[in-house]
């Protein structure tokens, strides 16, 4: 018999034996406990005399995660949401029959003890079991404890399994938690109102994405998924509410990578009476912040490099960066073309000359960009919802954040003028560019009068792989997407 079906085997029958005697492994009881940061924070400080005067009595709850045998004592370490804390089993303490039971208990198994807090000679803070409980009986074995759960996508496709044996792993996520409560933090202490927007839409819109496609049978019509609110939450700017904001959900139809995922996490807000120029510095602002929030600093070191987030970041032009990189003027597109072919970069000679100075930003540029920079200046082709820079009508007033090679933030000016917008949607139509239609609702909203506005939108997965140290986005989202 395999290995794992014949601890299997041995768990099963543990699991009919205990039956047998009337004790539930999977009992409908509620079991009181204090977790392991509380009772550091609250018995840390004391000595061991101090806590034996003391004699409180606790509960803890958790899984068995290792155990140390000595015959007639046993020491556990229970794992529970906020770590790791040290039981101490004796036969003379719990006595029989429920010492003899608890000796049949297995690594995975899901207990409550209680008992007295005491510090052992290595000084730990440690529970004196008086009574032990078991509340869920684990039926598999965890992962071998010196080799782990190692294997990247075993991980991403049993993350529960990950989140027990992995530590780090779950700093990863409660770091996460702690970045979205401070974004919405920041941004309702200055009076953005937090709005949920449709995940269905009658049409695609927002961004230029291909979207998923699914069919509502009651209406029979085919609707689809968000690829963006920004549509929707320039309606509600339209409607009186002049700043807003979503921690939204976005669904892409596109490719897989380590900074892609078809479903993701972005926060977008609006801002009337505002420009581009202002939601750059208030980002600056709420990262630099929240960078200090987290680390104490405002830099971090991220896999052996170091960055720095303190305030101002640099700013730079688009073209300007694809001319230092090159040695090329951004006018001279057929030399910017023969520059690319000669490095194996494909570009369409066909594509409109702002798509092309985009496409060589993309190739060429992008991953130069360690520290947080602002690039700004985008090309108009590549920006259907932004207005058009008073300076240069081919020109964007729009920008993006880039950290460690990567855009982290889009933001501009909104385009406001209804007749523009409308040209622009038609053009896209035209090119037959991915989830471009002409939505003749949202232009309606602008004909009522939309406000001079600045939006942005902020890759939440991103930004947590930056601030984490982690490499590949499927580390900083709990299910990510996986072939079955």
């Amino acid at each position: 018999m395999e290995p794992i079906k014949e601890i299997l085997a041995q768990r099963l029958q543990k699991l009919e034996s205990l039956r047998q005697e009337g004790i539930d492994p999977y009992p409908r009881e509620r079991w009181t406990q204090i977790d392991s940061e509380s009772i550091r924070r609250r018995f840390g400080h004391l000595s061991s005399e101090e806590l034996e005067r003391l004699g409180e009595v606790v509960s803890v709850a958790g899984r068995i995660m290792a155990q140390r045998d000595f015959g007639k004592s046993v020491f556990l370490s229970l794992l529970d949401r906020k770590g790791r804390i040290q039981v101490y089993v004796r036969k003379d303490v719990l006595r029989e029959p429920a010492y003899e039971i608890f000796r049949r208990l297995d690594i995975g198994d899901i207990i409550g003890a209680s008992g007295k807090i005491f510090r052992t000679k290595t000084g730990e803070l440690t529970v004196l079991a008086e009574r032990i409980k078991l509340l869920t009986k684990s039926l598999r074995p965890l992962p071998e404890k010196w080799h782990g759960l190692k294997d990247t996508e075993e991980r991403y496709r049993k993350r529960y399994l990950d989140l027990i044996m992995n530590e780090s792993v779950r700093e990863v996520f409660l770091k996460r938690a702690a970045i979205i409560d401070y974004l919405r933090a920041f941004l309702k202490q200055r009076d953005f109102l937090e709005v949920e927007t449709p995940m269905m839409h009658v049409l695609p819109g927002g961004a230029t994405a291909r979207p998923f496609v699914t069919h509502h049978n009651a209406l029979d019509m085919d609707l689809f998924l968000r690829i963006a609110p920004e549509l929707y939450l320039k309606r509600l700017i339209v409607g009186g509410f002049e700043r807003v904001f979503e921690m939204n959900r976005n669904f892409r139809n596109e490719g897989v990578s380590s900074r892609h995922n078809p479903e993701f996490t972005m926060l977008e807000f609006y801002q009337a009476y505002a420009t581009y120029e202002d939601l750059m510095e208030l980002t600056e602002q709420m990262i630099s912040s929240l960078v200090h929030e987290l680390y104490g600093a405002y830099a971090l070191e991220w896999n052996g490099l170091k960055l720095d987030f303190t305030p101002p970041w640099r700013r730079v032009r688009l073209r300007e960066l694809l001319e230092h990189r090159t040695g090329l003027s951004a006018d001279d597109t057929e030399g910017l073309l023969e520059f690319a072919e000669k490095r194996g970069v494909s570009v369409k000679k066909t594509e409109k000359k702002g798509k092309i100075l985009f496409e060589l930003f993309e190739h060429f540029c992008e991953d130069s960009l360690i520290q947080p920079t602002f690039v700004t200046h985008y090309p108009i082709e590549v920006s259907p919802l932004a207005k058009r820079s008073k300076e240069d009508e081919g020109i964007a007033e729009r920008f993006e954040l880039y950290i460690l090679g990567m855009e982290v933030a889009n933001g501009f000016n909104e385009l406001n003028d209804p007749f523009d917008q409308r040209k622009r949607f038609e053009e896209q139509v035209r090119e037959r560019e991915e989830g471009a239609t002409v939505d003749e609702d949202y232009l309606c909203a602008l004909e009522y009068g939309l406000p001079p506005t600045a939006g942005e939108g902020i890759g939440i997965d991103r930004l947590t792989m930056v601030l984490t140290g982690s490499t590949s986005v499927r580390e900083v989202i709990l299910f990510p997407l996986l072939r079955p």
